[in-house]
C-alpha cells in the first residue's frame, strides 16, 4: 500500500477549523481518511505537537490509522521525521484541503516515482491550478536533503521551494490523462470553497471518482463560478509563503 501522509493542522486563518467542518457523514478529516482507504492508500495523519491538534490525533486513533506528530511550521521536517519513525522510503502527500482527490491519479504518481527513480513527482498542471486531484510523491532521501537546508523553525509550507534548492534534484510533472481538463477549484480555503464542495458532495457522493466529478462540472458549466474568483487570491497567497 502507498503511504499517504494526510498533512493537516487544526489551525487555519481564512476558514477557521476547516478540517473539522461537517462533511460526508463526519467531518473533513474523517472524510479524507475514508476516501484514502477507499482508494487502497495507507493513511497516516501527519500533524503537529500543538495542543490544538490533539483532536486530530484522537480522530486517527478512533479510526484505527497511524498518526505522527512533529514540527509545527517546518512541514518538511515533519515529513522527514514521520518517514524515520515508520521506516518509510517514499510517500504521497494527501492535503486535508482536497476532499475530492483522485486516488487513481495518486497511485499513478507514486508508481512513476518508484519505477522511474525520480526524487519527486509533482501534481498535474490542472491539479496545481486548483483542481486538487493529487499531491506530491516524494522519496525520503529528497526530503532529508531539503530539510538539511532549513532551520527547525522555518516555515516550509511551500515545500517545493525548498526541494528545488537541492542540487541535482530529479523532478517530473505528472502528465494529464484528460486532453481537456475541466476548469474547477476543489480545494478548501474559503467559505465559498466549502459551499461548492458540499454541493459536489450532495450531487456526486463522498467517494465519487474524478471522472464522475468532471462530468458533473461539464454538465453544469456555471457551477465552477461559485468559488473560482477566489483562485487568483489563493495562488497569490501560495507564492507569498515562499521564504
Amino acid at each position: 500500500m502507498i503511504p499517504a501522509f494526510i498533512t493537516v493542522r487544526s489551525a487555519s486563518t481564512r476558514l477557521p477549523g476547516k478540517c473539522l467542518l461537517p462533511f460526508g457523514g463526519g467531518n473533513v478529516i474523517e472524510h479524507i481518511i475514508t476516501r484514502s482507504q477507499h482508494y487502497g492508500l495507507d493513511p497516516i495523519v501527519c500533524t503537529t505537537t500543538e495542543r490544538a491538534d490533539d483532536v486530530l490525533a484522537a480522530i486517527a486513533e478512533t479510526r484505527g490509522v497511524r498518526c505522527f506528530r512533529g514540527a509545527t511550521d517546518n512541514k518538511l521536517k515533519r515529513w522527514a521525521d514521520c518517514c524515520a519513525h515508520f521506516g518509510l522510503d517514499a510517500f504521497h502527500t494527501v492535503d486535508a484541503d482536497d476532499p475530492f482527490f483522485d486516488g487513481e491519479e495518486m497511485t499513478r504518481s507514486f508508481k512513476l516515482l518508484t519505477d522511474k527513480g525520480w526524487d519527486i513527482v509533482t501534481p498535474t498542471p490542472s491539479s496545481s491550478a486548483g483542481g486538487a486531484s493529487s499531491g506530491y510523491s516524494l522519496t525520503r532521501d529528497i526530503v532529508d536533503r531539503a530539510v538539511a537546508l532549513t532551520r527547525d523553525d522555518d516555515d516550509t509550507e511551500m515545500m517545493w521551494y525548498w526541494i528545488d534548492k537541492v542540487d541535482g534534484v530529479r523532478k517530473t510533472v505528472l502528465d494529464e490523462t484528460d486532453a481537456d481538463p475541466v476548469t474547477v477549484r476543489l480545494t478548501l480555503d474559503y467559505e465559498e470553497d466549502y459551499w461548492l464542495l458540499v454541493s459536489v458532495l450532495r450531487m456526486a457522493g463522498p467517494l465519487a471518482d474524478r471522472q464522475t466529478i468532471n462530468d458533473l462540472f461539464r454538465a453544469n458549466p456555471d457551477l465552477y463560478k461559485v468559488n473560482w474568483f477566489r483562485n487568483e487570491e489563493w495562488a497569490a497567497g501560495q507564492q507569498s509563503k515562499k521564504t
